[in-house]
């Protein structure tokens, strides 16, 4: 973190690199994660482009359906028209005249057909042309025309791809020798006992699929004719799914990144607005630097900002609090030790017995002033962390009323004041709240009330309901309060003390300390005036109201 130099000379703090930064929608972590949230359902699917196995099984077996027809015709024609009867019936093959039969048959169908004797020798492929003056010529097919294309090379490179796929390893290799023998092809073999079987091969750039059937002159086989071919329909039919599919894929990862973009640019970029601004307002100096106004979303992002804009402003009015605290501490503090200075000083250069005893008095007083002063100061200054740590917990205030008048009966026998409580019979008046600073709120009522209170008479504590609340009322019978003081005696080191009390003998924060504990239960107090039936003024009344529970 580095600093920068503020209007008044003095390094300032600002915040992270990362939130001075331009904002940039990849290089937000929540935009990373949005996306690849979004995008693992396209990615899942264009990873299914590798396997479509069941697909793939059903264009082979219907391939292999064809072939086998193919093959049976072709059987059944060389069967009527390429075997010679011989003597004592038996039947052979006409290997001239089943190379010409082999031969165009095959070509229409673009199939290779090769023609086995019942030994398993060779007798017809469909490739294999031969002259008239007995040249053989072998015939291998040419690439297809315009296969230099993208659509070509893609294809081709997709075969490639598709070699290192598990289900192509998995298939046993196509292997032609030079002499071709019906052991080499189990299918052969098969057919020569009189079944048809398939077979599936895999090789270079693709699959091989075969089919052979038994060749037959009534009933007996004279050899096996085996069809096959090079499965380019079935790698076209799968490359054009696929082709379709990562067509899909590539309208789909558009859509889904910008719409991802957008679902961030909607959450990121507003969150960094307001992380950025709570920034400043950390590091910032006055109140320049305010939370961005985002209610109107109407969503979680504007609620954050509503929560940070009331904090900031709970912050701002918690320093005011603190600050206006310590001035006023500073300000009770320094009337004491200007009294208890001026005491010492001349103490030192009075020789007179009395006037030093008088000057060591009002250094007694003094002192325990400040005395005084410090210990309520304390307690104020822990209250509002305390009151946040501390657990509420069901309390029954008609039983906390009815004991603190019996103490105060005991305790202020002497000064012949007198307690009466009134509150409803069967209802103990239950709030959630920290007992003992509710007990607190009234023990300082109480005693402000028996300051007031002329001698012989009533402090009366009602409790009851009021709206679902519980109200606690503490009534003198003294001299009341100045109309004009009924919200200032709250106010922290407000004294309105009675005339013959000695000065200093309260600190003034008794009320403001009450005060704060009912508003930190959600409750309220207030002061008022009693009158009687005329308008005149007959005492004081302090009434607090608390949320009831149950």
């Amino acid at each position: 973190m580095k600093t920068l130099p503020d209007s008044g000379g003095q390094p300032a703090k600002v915040g992270p690199a990362r939130f001075r930064r331009r904002w940039r929608p990849f290089a937000s972590p929540l935009t990373r994660r949005i996306l690849a949230v979004n995008l693992l359902a396209p990615v899942i699917l264009v990873v299914g482009l590798f396997y479509l196995d069941r697909y793939k099984q059903g264009l082979i077996h219907a391939e292999l359906q064809g072939l086998t027809t193919q093959a049976e015709m072709v059987a059944g024609a060389i069967g009527e028209g390429a075997v010679n009867e011989e003597a004592l019936g038996l039947l052979e093959l006409n290997r001239e005249l089943a190379q010409q039969m082999v031969r165009r048959l095959a070509e229409p169908a673009q199939v290779r057909a090769r023609l086995f004797d019942p030994v398993g020798d060779l007798a017809a492929d469909s490739r294999i042309l031969r002259s008239a003056d007995g040249v053989i010529v072998q015939i291998d097919e040419l690439p297809e025309v315009g296969g230099n294309g993208w659509h070509h090379r893609l294809r081709h490179l997709w075969g490639r791809i598709t070699t290192w796929m598990p289900d192509e390893k998995t298939l046993p290799r196509y292997v032609e020798p030079l002499n071709q023998h019906a052991e080499i092809y189990p299918e052969v073999m098969a057919a020569l006992a009189g079944r048809i079987e398939t077979a599936v091969r895999a090789k270079r750039h693709g699959i091989i699929i075969s089919v052979a059937v038994p060749v037959q002159r009534y009933k007996q086989v004279v050899g096996a004719l085996m069809v096959s071919a090079d499965g380019a329909n079935i790698a076209r039919s799968l490359f054009q799914v696929r082709l379709a599919i990562v067509e899909i894929f590539v309208v789909v990862l558009m859509i889904t990144t910008l719409l991802s973009l957008y679902l961030a640019g909607t959450i990121a970029r507003p969150v960094r607005r307001l992380a950025l601004a709570a920034e400043h307002v950390r590091h910032g100096h006055g109140r320049r630097h305010k939370i961005p106004d985002l209610s109107d979303r109407g969503d979680e992002i504007g609620d954050l900002s509503m929560a940070l804009t009331q904090m900031t402003e709970t912050l701002w009015r918690r320093m005011d609090a603190i600050e206006a605290f310590a001035a006023d501490v500073a300000h009770e503090i320094k009337n004491p030790l200007t009294s208890l200075r001026s005491a010492v000083e001349t103490a030192a250069r009075v020789t007179d017995p009395e006037q030093q005893r008088k000057l060591l008095a009002i250094v007694q007083d003094d002192v325990q002033r400040l005395d005084r002063l410090i210990s309520d100061i304390s307690d104020a200054s822990r209250l509002d962390a305390e009151l946040s740590r501390a657990e509420t917990e069901p309390v029954a205030m008609l039983a906390m009323v009815e004991t603190l008048a019996e103490v105060y009966r005991s305790t202020t026998e002497e000064d012949g004041l007198h307690f009466t409580v009134h509150a409803p019979l069967g209802d103990p008046l239950v709030v959630s709240g920290i007992e003992s600073r509710l007990v607190q709120v009234l023990r300082n009522l109480i005693a402000n009330a028996i300051s007031f209170s002329p001698a012989g008479g009533t402090i009366t504590l009602a409790a009851g309901r009021e709206d679902g609340a519980v109200r606690i009322a503490v009534e003198d019978e003294g001299p009341g309060i100045p109309e004009n003081k009924l919200e200032a005696i709250f106010e922290r080191f407000y004294s309105e003390r009675p005339k013959d009390e000695k000065f200093g003998t309260h600190s003034g924060l008794g009320l403001s300390i009450s005060k704060q504990i009912v508003e930190a239960h959600g409750g309220r107090i207030r002061a008022e005036n009693r009158r009687d039936a005329s308008g005149k003024v007959v005492g004081a009344r302090f009434v607090v109201t608390l949320r009831a529970v149950g």
